[in-house]
């Protein structure tokens, strides 16, 4: 199965899709990678949707990226005096340990971290913004506040300090018990919510241990001042547009997600665009034009993948989401424009042996007009280095490992197929000319760029480039 679009698909998995079907009907309209969020659900019902993947890519004969997203530290308030109460702007209002019940003049925060972190003339949000508060006094077991913004302080919403870095890592004891199922389940990539600091990622990866790579959510301000130091530590990033968008002014954020997929194609790591891409479809058979301009807006900017969250979690219409993105895409693709935006931001090589080669591949392959770019690549290194390449080349990718099969499958472009490695040279010429053909990628007569590294085996070493005619089979 081939996808006729660079730009990959992730879809999140909930109620509306927890059976075979369900989750079989969103591969085959679209669906490259599936997202398990750990922020709902039990156990078990991530272990039953894992299952069914994988019974899915045996069928189909095509690897598929699993993603665990992890819930990351959660900040509440605690109990309101019937379940809510109402505060007005202008008024005193005061955050603090005390679990009693809140009232019209405080609320409950049971966040020692967070009277650690604040202080004066720093802003609250509660409730995805609808409350905002300004910090006029702040100390180590309270906070005294004025109403900026009032309404409703409802039971057990979520609190947003955009101003403050928090003493805490990213995972919490939830976090750490469901990293180390998610790792024996065998998922491939695992989602870092709240990321603050490069150390953030340096702390997971001493977790992960190698069993799985590491994608940075970008949802903190804060995160944002050593971006380019967490882009490289991560593997890949996701511009979660949630939070940025509660805790960053609105505007603020369209030019963010550029920039932050321009960072990561830089430097070669996947890039995922991610929150309310097609909200409408929650409950609509289709979606708004602005959204629909929202994911074409995403696949112009080069991202490697765009993701659909409660439209395919919890919506009433997951399938009819995943063909909209589908056919988004791939008509954003087909556009000229899109080619010449590609040329345009492209990214410049490093000085190493490896990204000459694949910088070559793609100058080669569109000079002779080759159908595909066939890449060797055990890590997956070499098929990223292709990838960052943006070419107008297919990129198909040779690899022995399932694992780096299966996490390829969120990189622009990447079409991958599992299998021994080459022998020899001879071989390695005759499978990547064999494989191209059998995967619909090239016909007779067509030619191939493949790239390698000699000797065969060896992670990284990318150094050989050979163009190849397709032969009839």
């Amino acid at each position: 199965m081939r996808r006729n679009r660079s730009t990959k698909i992730l879809a999140t998995l909930g109620p509306a899709t927890s059976d075979a079907d369900a989750i079989r009907n969103l591969f085959t309209t679209g669906a490259d990678a599936f997202r398990l969020n750990f922020s709902h659900g039990d156990h078990a019902d991530h272990k039953a949707r894992f299952d069914i993947i994988r019974q899915i890519e045996q069928e189909m004969e095509r690897p598929i990226a699993v993603l665990a997203d992890l819930q990351g530290p959660k900040i509440r308030i605690g109990e309101m005096r019937d379940g809510g109460v109402e505060i007005k702007r202008g008024e005193s209002f005061r955050l603090d340990l005390d679990s009693t019940m809140g009232d019209e003049t405080r609320a409950p925060l049971p966040h020692q971290e967070v009277f650690e972190a604040l202080d004066s003339g720093m802003t609250v949000l509660i409730d995805d913004g609808r409350i905002r508060l300004k910090v006029d006094q702040a100390a180590a077991d309270h906070a005294v506040c004025t109403v900026e913004v009032g309404g409703v302080v409802k039971d057990r919403k979520g609190v947003n300090l955009p101003q403050a870095i928090l003493p805490v890592g990213p995972m919490t004891e939830k976090d750490q018990q469901d990293l180390r199922f998610a790792l024996d389940l065998g998922v491939d990539w695992i989602a870092l919510s709240f990321v603050q600091r490069p150390e953030d990622i340096a702390e997971a990866r001493r977790l992960v241990a190698g069993r799985a790579a590491i994608i940075a959510k970008i949802e903190k301000p804060a995160a944002l001042t050593r971006i380019e130091e967490i882009i490289e530590l991560a593997d890949a990033i996701m511009v979660a547009r949630g939070d940025l968008g509660v805790e960053l002014p609105v505007e603020d954020v369209p030019p963010l997600q550029k920039r932050l997929v321009r960072l990561a194609r830089r430097a070669g790591k996947p890039v995922v665009v991610a929150t309310q891409m097609l909200e409408s479809m929650v409950s609509a058979p289709v979606p708004t034009r602005a959204e629909v301009s929202d994911v074409a807006g995403a696949v112009y900017d080069g991202a490697d993948a765009v993701m659909l969250s409660a439209e395919t979690a919890s919506g009433s219409y997951p399938t009819e989401a995943v063909e909209v993105m589908n056919r988004v895409a791939q008509q954003v693709e087909h556009d000229p424009g899109y080619r010449s935006i590609m040329n345009a931001d492209h990214a410049v090589p490093e000085a190493t042996a490896p990204d000459a080669i694949s910088a070559a591949a793609r100058q080669v392959a569109e000079t002779i007009g080759a159908r595909a770019i066939v890449t060797y690549t055990t890590s997956g290194s070499t098929a990223l280095r292709a990838a960052r390449e943006r070419p107008t080349a297919q990129i198909l990718v040779l690899t022995p490992s399932q694992i780096t099969a299966r996490r390829l499958a969120l990189g622009w472009g990447l079409h991958c197929v599992y299998g021994p490695d080459a022998r020899g040279f001879t071989d390695m010429v005759d499978r990547a000319c064999r494989t191209a053909a059998d995967q619909g990628l090239a016909r007779a007569g067509d030619r191939v760029v493949v790239t390698a590294g000699v000797p065969f085996g060896t992670p990284g070493a990318t150094n050989t480039l050979r163009i190849a005619w397709v032969p009839e089979l």
